[in-house]
């Protein structure tokens, strides 16, 4: 699933393809932005993304992929 930030003052977005549940990416999400300091998530090859909430524009969560059939599906 991709999930989009996008920062405050920066032109380009934070793109991260991450293994979790939409709704547990809308969880750290909206626990980051009730109080905490930084919007931590961690991508599909385990690294981490660390931004600071107040630099924090948007953030778009994406629909998990159903198997793809065919041809193109890698």
């Amino acid at each position: 699933m991709e999930v989009r930030i996008g920062v405050k003052h920066v032109s380009r977005e934070v793109v991260i393809e991450s293994s979790q549940k939409p709704d547990e990416v809308q969880k750290i999400v909206s626990a980051a932005l009730a109080g905490e300091k930084v919007l931590e998530l961690a991508d599909e090859k385990g690294r981490r993304v660390v931004v600071p909430v107040e630099a924090v524009g948007y953030v778009e969560i994406g629909v998990e992929e159903a198997g793809r059939v065919g041809f193109g599906s890698y």
